[in-house]
């Protein structure tokens, strides 16, 4: 198979060629490992390959009974374990960690076929919506490599956009699944709190604003790979109702006349930039256009933009605290500027000044912004928001000036330039990034959020679907693109 050949399908498509015997699932390991040849040099995304676990056998013993059987596959460097492999989570700290065993959603990639065969690169423990770790440098936006492609799941963003492969693992804390996405013309889709489990080795990841999921050029592989990792596992703390039908089938069943409210502005200080609010109006009337009915609205947080920045800083840096006495402690590496970013560090020293009472009170605020949002979603189907405010910043933009930030100001700096993602990781509520524009200026894409309320992935995979065959965008491709070699 040639690349060209290969960046025509999705993962859908090429475990449909490896059922048929079309193809071998060590032929497109090859093609993949080719990719990241051509196009990883320019992008910096992928860290480490390894032979795919599966290989052949794949083509006999799983074609049919695993429905992704055989599809080149990528792992986040964080939030997944793979047994016998390297965990370094962006960071010098943690700086050649191999995982014991298999985590549940390990377990279950495995079991979808996925043929897994390396790692891709993150910010520091993911503390970040640009990924820039010094442990593995800049990740550059295939679209256009002075511009950051986006994080915490940036290098997986970036593979899948630039064709190393069609769909990768990602997680999303504060839009870490959606800010890439929209920084590099994919489609995210950040999961109901409890649609996917975070165990064994932990019951919950920053009191549960964490999710796992994936990015991918499709809707449906976003949602086959959702269909095949879904579900609770023994002891998880959160439990979010198995769907009626698989999301799969959902992306083309008609999504009925939705209720959309539309917002533009974000609660920080950040303006959204004219591009990015041209594209909000061509989208509202396009969903318009399609039968839903649209109006503005305003996303009302239930407290103030101040108390919910102070909260979420609270929640991540408490976290943060006991996270980073566990690796110093495990590697006997001492936690000051050679072993972690100047960020990271002034993060974990305000998060050791975080007492009982301050956590109590940020959890306080978690419960507000969902009940707030629970009563918004009781009016509207969806909220429809620009993804980001802005088109991806240049590499470097975020870090300006970093020295002078304590923890506070670090979360104040990133959710200023994410002010519409985060809220509905609090909530605990789905939402999607979707690549409907581009801008017309540069040419880069243009991501636009739909959120949902609790457990409602499979209105926005009917709109999703609806989406892409209304207003399709796979035809679209980055300048650095493996196909083109």
């Amino acid at each position: 198979m040639k690349l060209s050949e290969y960046v025509a399908y999705d993962a859908v498509g090429l475990a449909e060629l490896v059922a048929h015997g079309e193809v071998t699932s060590g032929e497109l390991e090859a093609v993949a490992l080719k990719a990241i040849s051509a196009v990883n040099p320019l992008i910096n995304a992928v860290v480490e390959t390894w032979p795919a676990e599966g290989g052949e056998g794949a083509d006999q013993t799983c074609a049919g009974a695993a429905p992704l059987a055989g599809v080149p596959f990528l792992l986040k460097d964080l939030g997944v374990s793979m047994a016998g492999k390297r965990v370094e989570l962006g960071s010098r700290l943690a700086e050649g960690s191999v995982a014991p065993a298999d985590s549940n959603l390990m377990r279950r990639f495995r079991a979808a076929g996925l043929a897994t065969f390396g790692r891709t690169t993150t910010p520091e423990f993911a503390y970040g919506i640009t990924t820039e770790a010094v442990l593995y440098g800049p990740t550059r936006n295939p679209w256009d490599l002075d511009r950051s492609a986006g994080g915490s799941s940036g290098g997986s963003a970036a593979a899948v956009a630039a064709g190393i492969v069609p769909v990768a693992h990602a997680t999303d804390a504060a839009g870490s699944i959606r800010i890439p996405a929209a920084s590099t013309g994919l489609f995210g889709m950040k999961p109901t709190r409890g649609r996917v489990s975070m165990g064994p080795d932990v019951d919950e990841i920053f009191n549960g604003l964490a999710v796992q999921g994936s990015v991918s050029r499709t809707v449906r592989d976003s949602a086959a790979v959702l269909d095949h990792i879904r579900g609770p596992e023994s002891g998880d703390p959160y439990f979010a109702a198995q769907p009626q039908r698989p999301y799969t089938e959902e992306i083309n069943r008609d999504p009925g006349r939705l209720r959309i409210g539309v917002v533009t502005q974000g609660g920080g200080r950040r303006p959204t930039e004219s591009t990015v609010l041209d594209a909000v109006s061509l989208t509202a009337e396009h969903v318009a256009s399609l039968g839903h009915h649209v109006e503005e609205a305003t996303l009302d947080l239930g407290v103030s933009w101040e108390e919910f920045v102070l909260a979420n800083a609270r929640l991540w840096t408490a976290n943060l605290v006991p996270w980073l006495d566990a690796l110093a402690a495990g590697s006997g590496r001492s936690i000051d500027r050679s072993t972690v970013q100047a960020e990271t560090l002034a993060s974990y020293a305000w998060g050791r000044e975080v007492t009982g009472p301050d956590f109590v009170s940020a959890l306080g605020v978690r419960n507000t912004v969902s009940r707030s949002l629970g009563r918004c979603f009781a009016r509207y189907d969806l909220l429809l928001t620009p993804t980001l405010p802005e088109l991806p910043p240049h590499l470097g933009v975020h870090a300006e000036g970093v020295e002078d930030l304590d923890g506070l100001g670090w979360l104040d700096r990133l959710l200023d330039r994410s002010p519409f993602t985060a809220a509905f990781n609090v909530a605990g509520t789905p939402a999607m990034s979707v690549p409907l524009a581009t801008d017309p200026t540069t040419g880069l894409p243009v991501g636009l959020q739909f959120a949902a309320g609790f457990g409602r992935e499979d209105t926005l995979f009917r709109l999703a679907g609806q989406l892409e065959q209304t207003a399709p965008w796979s035809h679209r491709t980055p300048p650095a693109w493996a196909g083109a070699h």
